[in-house]
C-alpha cells in the first residue's frame, strides 16, 4: 500500500477553510467555530491540535496528514486558543460554549421574567457571562485592564437591569406576550453598552489596521467604530430569534393543559426551545460581515491618511479584525 503523498507545507491555515467573501462561506466557517462538541475535547487533544497547527506553520508537515485532519487540527485549535496571543482561552468565554451557556441563561431570563429579583438575577447572569466571553474573545494584542472591564460589567448590567425593570412596570397593562419581549430589550440595550465599553481602549486609541497582505500600517479608530457598530449588530441578530420566537410558542403552550398540569416543564422546554434557535443564529450571524473587515482609506482619521498615503500612496483599502 502506497502512502498518501505529503500535503504542500502553501495551504494558508491562519484564514479559513471557506471563502470569507461569500456569507455561505462565512456560515460555514462559524458552524465549525461554534459546534459545541469542541467543549467535549480533551486537554491532549487540544495540545495536538496546537501541535499539528505550529509545526505546519513553522513548515513541518508530519507524515500521512491528510488536508481534512490539518483542518480539523486548525478548528480545534482555533476554538480554544487566541488569535493573537495564542493563550488558551477560558472554557465559558470560547466561541464553542455560546450555544449550551446562552441557551440556558436565556432560557431562564424568558422563563423566570415575572417577579423583579428574578429579572435581577438572570440579566446580572447574562451580563457576567457576556464580560467573560468579551474579556476572552478581545481582538488584538490590546490588553483589558481590570478598571475598564469593571466598569463596562457593572455599567452593562446596570444598562440591562434598568431596561429590564423598567419596561416590566410599564408592560403591567399590556398583554402577556409583550411582558415575555423585555428580556430580549433588556439584552440589546445591555449589548449597546456593554460592547463599546468593553472596547473603550480602541475607540480611544484604535485598532490595527493593515494592507490585504497583513502588513501593519497603523492604528484606526474609525476601524474601530466600524468594528464595533458590526459586532453589536450581530450579537443583537444572535439573541433575537432565540428571544422571539420560543416566547411566542410558550405563550401558546401555557394555555393548554399539558402545561398546566406540570408547570416544571417550562424553564426545560423553554431552554430546549432558546438552544434550537442558537444552534442556527449563533453562527448565522456571527457570519453577518467578514471577520477581517475592511474599509476605505479615504474613511480613516486624517492623519492616519496621511501616514498610509506617505508608505503607499496607491493604497486603496485597508483591513482589521473586527473582533466578535
Amino acid at each position: 500500500q502506497k502512502m498518501p503523498p505529503s500535503l504542500p507545507a502553501t495551504i494558508n491555515i491562519r484564514e479559513p477553510r471557506w471563502d470569507q467573501s461569500t456569507f455561505q462561506g462565512r456560515a460555514k466557517h462559524f458552524f465549525m467555530v461554534t459546534d459545541p462538541r469542541n467543549l467535549l475535547l480533551s486537554g491532549a487533544t487540544l495540545e495536538e491540535a496546537r501541535r499539528v497547527v505550529e509545526d505546519y506553520r513553522a513548515g513541518t508537515v508530519p507524515p500521512g496528514l491528510t488536508e481534512d485532519q490539518l483542518w480539523r487540527a486548525k478548528y480545534i485549535y482555533d476554538s480554544a486558543f487566541h488569535p493573537d496571543t495564542g493563550e488558551k482561552m477560558l472554557l465559558v468565554g470560547r466561541m464553542s460554549a455560546q450555544v449550551p451557556m446562552n441557551m440556558t441563561i436565556t432560557g431562564c431570563m424568558l422563563t423566570f421574567y415575572r417577579t423583579t429579583p428574578a429579572v435581577l438575577f438572570w440579566q446580572w447572569v447574562n451580563q457576567s457571562f457576556n464580560a467573560i466571553v468579551n474579556y476572552t474573545n478581545r481582538s488584538g494584542d490590546a490588553p483589558i485592564t481590570p478598571s475598564q472591564l469593571g466598569t463596562a460589567y457593572v455599567s452593562a448590567t446596570t444598562g440591562a437591569v434598568v431596561t429590564a425593570l423598567g419596561l416590566k412596570s410599564l408592560t403591567k397593562h399590556l398583554p402577556a406576550i409583550i411582558g415575555r419581549y423585555v428580556p430580549f430589550a433588556a439584552v440589546a440595550a445591555a449589548n449597546c453598552i456593554n460592547i463599546p465599553l468593553m472596547r473603550q481602549r480602541e475607540l480611544k486609541l484604535g485598532i490595527p489596521v493593515t494592507d490585504e497582505n497583513g502588513n501593519r500600517l497603523g492604528e484606526s479608530t474609525a476601524a474601530a467604530q466600524k468594528a464595533i457598530f458590526q459586532v453589536v449588530v450581530s450579537r443583537i441578530g444572535m439573541a433575537a430569534p432565540a428571544m422571539a420566537i420560543p416566547p411566542v410558542i410558550m405563550n401558546v403552550l401555557e394555555k393548554r393543559a399539558f402545561l398546566k398540569r406540570y408547570p416544571y416543564l417550562n424553564a426545560p422546554l423553554q431552554v430546549g426551545l432558546v438552544g434550537l434557535c442558537l444552534v442556527f443564529a449563533t453562527p448565522l450571524c456571527c457570519a453577518l460581515f467578514p471577520q477581517k473587515s475592511s474599509m476605505p482609506v479615504g474613511r480613516l482619521e486624517p492623519e492616519v491618511q496621511a501616514r498610509i498615503r506617505e508608505k503607499d500612496p496607491q493604497l486603496e483599502t485597508v483591513y482589521f479584525n473586527k473582533g466578535l
